[in-house]
This record gives structure tokens, C-alpha cells and sequence, in this order.
């Protein structure tokens, strides 16, 4: 039998790579795509509330979270930079994507995620990928020339093999995320993988009592002491759940107590609700002022339910600002400028939307996504070990890792 390429995982890395890879050799039936779950792209069909959240309408590599140096997660993104993203999906999608100005996020023209899915399924198909889905991959052996790729009761030959098959998130029945095992025992660096991006829990019923109260904040996570601290901060979307905390913010920190807690510590969480600059003066009142406390915090639109927990936490009572004294001022002014939050962890795979960890990128070159341990293997997406924030950018590392792993891949195919 004839040795193509295997493309392992259909998610948006895959579809990327298969594409890619189908497009470049031209010859219908040389790549294969396989995936474990019944239907491709579950991750790009539950993204943005069904909508996908395709792209971010701006560069950040600063913000994706990993073991390896930041100057490897920029290696990878180069490879095909945001803008050829956009314009790729642009007429992939036959239009303009939406661009949502607050939050900074790129949507498909009709804001639909299926359309995305069927477009990029639809793209490998036409160059030439076969797709072949609830097809779990249970073994990939190096063997003379190639692999072997081992489904149930029968055996793939392979030139070369992309693994794209993701983490453990938002994980489709059939799926098994096995691709970390594989590069594990073909001796690769597999850094611990854990839930991210997931909102945060704890035990802290006058903070539950606020269920669904939402408001704007700057989040800050730190675990462990000095400069080389896990720490992390974002500022955005601020949500109060049954069982603990939510929303952008929230999520873009959650790896910082996540991984706290794995190691039996507990990371010191904190929420500006408001800029603390103009507080203290704010506070002072003026001689004679009627006014009360929580009449002039609801001035900055803070939910009612909200201001009286902030005082709570900071142990004033709400008399008018003429009568708060300095260090009743300076408890406020701490308490909405660093109001802490008691997480104790995460809400673990069940709703994270990434994992993290993974395939160490120093084993990985970032120019064609070429194991550097083993020729003609290739990883693309989630199973590297890195992860950006919330806003489309884990979606812009599955588009370039995966279009890089593709075309890479090709270029080893001999017929």
C-alpha cells in the first residue's frame, strides 16, 4: 500500500493541515484525515456561543501562556501572520469578518460557527484529503520510512503523520486526546497538561449570593513569592457564578490558580472594579455632604448587590462621606481597587476552553512543525504547549500551526 499523509484529529488544526497538505501535493486520496468523534470541528462549533470567534482582530503573542520562551510561540505565529489569516478566511468565507470594536474579536459574515466548520471541511475535501470520522487512531508506531497508524482491525502506512489532536477541553464523544501518549513514548517532552481558561470556584457564599451580577474589572493572579511568581493579569468581562467567578478576565488568569492548586497552593486572586487613582480624593466628600457612600460608588456603575458586598469586605458601614474617616476611606478604596478574590481552583475540563501544557516547543521546529526527535512527525495546535487568551487567538495558533504542519508534511510526499 501506497504511503501517504496522516493527519490525526480533524479539529481546526487538523482541517488547516489536511487542507494544506492536499493542496500542495495536488493529488486527490494522498492525505488522509481521521478523527475519533463522529462529526469534525466540535471546538469551532461550540465556540463563541455558536458563532466562532474565528480570528482576534489584533496581534498578541505577549499574552499566550507557556513553558517554552516566548520568542518560540512567536516563531510559530510568524509563520503565517494575522493579517494572511484574515484575508484567507475572508474569501474562505466569501465576505468581510465581523469585527466586534469592544472586545477586539472577528466573527464569520453570517455568525455562524457551522459555516465555518463546513467551509474548512469543505476546502480539504476539494484538495484532495479524505476525511474518515468516528475512526479513533489507537497506536502510531515509527516504523522504516514512515509509520504505522493503527485503527481498530486495520493499519495505515504513513510518509508522515500531523498529530492534531488537541487537549482534553471541550473533548467530543469518541475523541480521546491519545496524541500526547504517542509523542510521549516516541520520547518527547510532554510538560503536565491541566485546564485553562475555565472559570475559577470556591467557598465564599456572599459572593454566590451574587450569582449573575456582571460587571468590568482587571484581574490579577500571583502564586508563589518574588519575581519568578506564576502571575498573570487581564482586565475585561467580570462574572459572579453559584459556585465561584467567571467571565474574560476571570478565564484569562484561571491557569495561574489552576496550577496553584496542583501543587497544594493557593493563589492570591484580586479584582480592580474601578481605577484607584481618583478614589481617595472621590471619598473625601466634601464638608457638610449629605451624600452617602454607596450612593457615590454607584455613580461608576457598579451594581448595587456588588457595592454592598465591597463594603462588607471592607468593613465600613455606609454613612455619608462626610463622616468616613481615613482609614474607613482607605478599607474602600482597597477594597475596589484590590477586592480579593477566595478561589481555591478551577472548574477543571468540564468548561475549560483549552488545555494546557504539552509537546515542549524546543523539541518542535517552529518553521515547518517537524518533531526534531523524530523525521515526518509533525504536531499542530492545542498539543503544543501553548495557550492564548479569550478573543479567537487559540484559533489563530490552530490556523498557522496547522497550515505549517500541512505544508510541511507535503513536501516530504513521494508518490
Amino acid at each position: 500500500m501506497e504511503r501517504g499523509i496522516v493527519v490525526v484529529g480533524a479539529g481546526a488544526a487538523g482541517l488547516m493541515a489536511a487542507r494544506s497538505a492536499g493542496e500542495q501535493i495536488g493529488r486527490p486520496g494522498a492525505v488522509l484525515l481521521v478523527e475519533g468523534a463522529r462529526e469534525s470541528g466540535r471546538k469551532i462549533l461550540v465556540s463563541g456561543g455558536g458563532r466562532c470567534n474565528v480570528l482576534p482582530a489584533e496581534e498578541s503573542p505577549e499574552r499566550f501562556v507557556s513553558a517554552s520562551p516566548g520568542r518560540l510561540v512567536r516563531r510559530f505565529l510568524d509563520r503565517w501572520p494575522l493579517a494572511a489569516q484574515r484575508e484567507f478566511f475572508e474569501e474562505l468565507l466569501g465576505g468581510p469578518l465581523r469585527e466586534e470594536t469592544e472586545s477586539g474579536k472577528l466573527f464569520p459574515p453570517t455568525n455562524r460557527a457551522r459555516d465555518v466548520r463546513d467551509a474548512l471541511q469543505g476546502a480539504a475535501r476539494r484538495a484532495g484529503a479524505v476525511l474518515r470520522s468516528g475512526c479513533p487512531v489507537r497506536e502510531l508506531v515509527g516504523v522504516p520510512g514512515g509509520f504505522h497508524v493503527r485503527l481498530d482491525g486495520e493499519t495505515i502506512p504513513a510518509a508522515a503523520v500531523v498529530v492534531a489532536t488537541g487537549g482534553r477541553s471541550v473533548l467530543a464523544p469518541g475523541a480521546d486526546a491519545g496524541g500526547t501518549e504517542w509523542a510521549a513514548a516516541l520520547g518527547h517532552t510532554v510538560r503536565p497538561t491541566y485546564p485553562a481558561l475555565a472559570p475559577l470556584v470556591g467557598d465564599a457564599p456572599s459572593h454566590h449570593a451574587l450569582a449573575g451580577v456582571s460587571t468590568k474589572g482587571r484581574v490579577t493572579a500571583r502564586a508563589g513569592p518574588g519575581p519568578s511568581a506564576d502571575a498573570a493579569v487581564s482586565e475585561g468581562g467580570f462574572l459572579f457564578t453559584h459556585r465561584g467567578w467567571s467571565g474574560p478576565a476571570v478565564l484569562d488568569v484561571s491557569h495561574v490558580v489552576e496550577r496553584a492548586s496542583r501543587a497544594a497552593r493557593r493563589a492570591d486572586v484580586r479584582v480592580a472594579f474601578v481605577p484607584g487613582t481618583a478614589w481617595e480624593e472621590e471619598l473625601r466628600g466634601r464638608p457638610g455632604s449629605r451624600g452617602s457612600l454607596s450612593s457615590s460608588l454607584r455613580i461608576s456603575s457598579l451594581p448595587d448587590r456588588l457595592v454592598q458586598l465591597i463594603l462588607a469586605t471592607a468593613g465600613v458601614a455606609d454613612v455619608s462621606l462626610s463622616r468616613l474617616t481615613r482609614e474607613a476611606r482607605r478599607r474602600v478604596v482597597d477594597s475596589l481597587t484590590a477586592f480579593p478574590i477566595p478561589a481555591t481552583g478551577t472548574e477543571g475540563y468540564r468548561t475549560a476552553e483549552v488545555t494546557g501544557g504539552g509537546v515542549a516547543l524546543e523539541e518542535v521546529d517552529p518553521g515547518s512543525g517537524e518533531s526534531r526527535l523524530v523525521p515526518g512527525l509533525y504536531f499542530a495546535g492545542e498539543i503544543l504547549d501553548a495557550f492564548g487568551p479569550i478573543g479567537g487567538f487559540n484559533f489563530q495558533w490552530a490556523w498557522a500551526t496547522g497550515r505549517t504542519a500541512g505544508e510541511a508534511a507535503a513536501r516530504r510526499f513521494s508518490p
